[in-house]
């Protein structure tokens, strides 16, 4: 069960990580809270306002109550499905965030909440806060425009994590509407994320529980065989 204050994930010394679960669909949203200044970022605004607002203002008082600027800086949207950002527009402006997606989803953002996406993403950005940086992957075939965040700490004490949306799951990718597609995102899970982070890397999904690379690093090539 979660607290008002969230799921406690990373307790770093100059950060936290936290989530809770919105919505009959068990969106995850993720909240990155900095100890130091009290800034915070927020991933995937998918539903439920009123208890991601005290999702927010719990976290911080829990992880920063010694600072004065608490904020919610960005709101950080991994793709364009509608069940990921039901409450972006009310997140958005009552934090005055920026709202931050991929550049090829935020057409289908607007459209759906009429919420104009103020930074888009191509990959291979770095965002940098207070107390982390994260960077990002773009990841085509779930939609066209998936944008996958990682932290990866200089602290070796801590895994890498990353936030991978409904692009990559415990036991497999995301849903995808084509082989086509398909093929596609598992090239991308492969080239950019399997290849790249090793096996204690955290993987944060869109829904459902964490994993790690090292449980699927070995299921890829029946992944393919199965086509989903």
């Amino acid at each position: 069960m979660n607290t008002p204050a969230g799921n406690l994930i990373v307790d770093h010394p100059r950060y936290t990580i936290r989530s809770i679960s919105v919505s009959d669909m068990d969106n995850n949203v993720y909240l990155l809270t900095s100890k130091q200044s009290g800034e915070q970022v927020l991933i995937d605004a998918a539903d439920q306002f009123e208890q991601i607002k005290e999702f927010v203002r719990a976290a911080a008082e829990e992880d920063a109550p010694n600072t004065h600027s608490k904020s919610l800086k960005d709101v950080l949207t991994t793709h364009g499905h509608w069940d990921h950002i039901r409450a972006l527009k009310d997140v958005s402006s009552h934090y005055s965030a920026t709202t931050v997606a991929g550049q090829m989803d935020a057409g289908a953002i607007a459209e759906q909440e009429k919420v104009e996406v103020e930074r888009t993403l191509l990959g291979d950005e770095e965002l940098t806060y207070d107390s982390w940086i994260l960077q990002t992957i773009h990841l085509t075939g779930h939609t066209p425009g998936s944008i996958a965040f990682v932290l990866d700490d200089e602290d070796e004490a801590y895994p890498t994590v990353i936030f991978t949306g409904d692009s990559l799951f415990p036991g497999g990718v995301g849903k995808t509407n084509s082989p086509e597609d398909f093929q596609n995102l598992l090239h991308d899970v492969k080239t950019k994320i399997f290849d790249r982070f090793d096996d204690s890397t955290v993987v944060l999904p869109g829904h459902g529980n964490a994993t790690t690379l090292g449980v699927d690093r070995g299921n890829l090539e029946e992944w393919e065989e199965r086509g989903w």
